[in-house]
């Protein structure tokens, strides 16, 4: 029982938390090292190219389970899923370098709406409004939006000094409230479509793992597709030469972090999780990466911790444990119904018996 809820609960909620922080830490390097003039389009090339070679032994370990990946309805959805996917990264990728990393985190919580909307209509989540599981969710999920947008709109008064900021090498927070407005508003607008279309690749990846149940080979097979048609979009869109060379500053770090930890690591554990407690558990944690962000600004930016952040903070990780409780409440009656509906036979075949015997004595 132990080893099963550690393997249903707390390693699932681990990876999530993991998974997190390490997309917010590419973000901040991105934007670090866009502030230098790396071009957005060169670190998604690069980013992607390194995800799909560290990823090229898959296919040979995995040799017996590579032929379903040619079969018709896997491989359009795999087309699917890395057009869209690399659509999201050139739009998020561009309002990142026209916003900020906070405004990306902010704009992910974005994501458990439209994934519990499109769970919805793809009949993948039940709905049943009189339920405490559902309304769980529900509640847990404006509770999370409504601190995201305390963290935004509400900074409060300073909770202690930062003296870091005025030595920082990387001080992003002064270079984007410099920005133009429209350049803000364009960033906003470009998140917040990428978070969309992430949340629908969520549903689309959740709908192949039943037709290959191999997160590492879907992960790989998605990547290699996203690299084949980013190569010419990129290398057109950019045809400057000296964009593609790469000085060995925070541009490299940003590179490696997001090609190593940042792409196939982070994609192989969402696709777990996917698998084990579905698109909208996943999408639940999205919340917690303007917090996580506000915490990584304030430790290695310089920016200081004010009273918004921290209230925001307490109410997003109070959503996300809701709607965490929701899924588990679910869970729970699920396998209450299950485990009745195959007894339920057996005492019936029981009780026919023993009328038998009664009729014959």
């Amino acid at each position: 029982m132990a080893a099963r809820c550690y393997y249903k609960d707390l390693l699932p909620l681990t990876a999530m938390l993991v998974t997190v922080i390490i997309g917010v830490g590419s973000n901040i390097l991105f934007k670090a090292a866009s502030l230098k003039g790396m071009s957005y389009l060169v670190f998604l090339f690069y980013s992607n190219f390194i995800n799909t070679l560290l990823m090229l032994p898959v296919p040979f370990l995995l040799c017996r389970t590579v032929f379903p990946l040619f079969k018709f309805p896997l491989l359009s959805r795999i087309c699917a899923i890395g057009t869209i996917g690399l659509f999201c990264q050139l739009i998020g990728y561009k309002g990142i370098q026209y916003s900020s990393p906070t405004m990306a985190s902010a704009m992910s919580n974005l994501m458990p709406a439209w994934t519990f909307l499109f769970a919805g209509i793809f009949r993948m989540e039940k709905l049943d409004w009189r339920s405490s599981s559902t309304q769980s969710k529900i509640i847990g999920t404006i509770v999370s939006i409504m601190g995201a947008l305390m963290m935004v709109l509400y900074k409060g008064p300073k909770l202690e000094s930062s003296t870091s900021s005025k030595t920082s090498p990387i001080s992003l927070h002064h270079q984007h409230m410099g920005s133009p407005l429209s350049h803000w508003l364009i960033g906003g607008l470009f998140l917040g479509i990428q978070h969309i279309g992430f949340a629908f690749i969520y549903i689309l990846q959740t709908q192949i793992m039943q037709i290959c149940p191999s997160e590492i080979l879907l992960t790989f097979a998605c990547f290699l597709y996203t690299t084949i048609i980013a190569a010419p979009v990129c290398f057109i869109a950019e045809p400057e030469l000296s964009a593609w060379r790469i000085s060995p500053d925070i541009t490299m770090v940003s590179i490696l972090y997001a090609g190593v930890l940042g792409g196939a690591f982070l994609g192989i554990m969402h696709l777990w999780c996917l698998h084990l407690k579905g698109p909208v558990y996943v999408a639940a944690f999205s919340p917690l990466t303007i917090a996580v962000a506000a915490a990584m600004a304030s430790a290695f930016l310089g920016e200081a911790l004010h009273l918004g952040s921290v209230i925001g903070a307490v109410l997003i990780t109070s959503g996300v444990y809701s709607v965490i409780w929701g899924k588990a409440k679910e869970e729970e009656m699920r396998e209450i119904l299950s485990s009745s509906s195959t007894v339920s036979p057996l005492l019936k075949a029981h009780g026919v018996e023993e009328s038998l015997n009664k009729s014959e004595c």
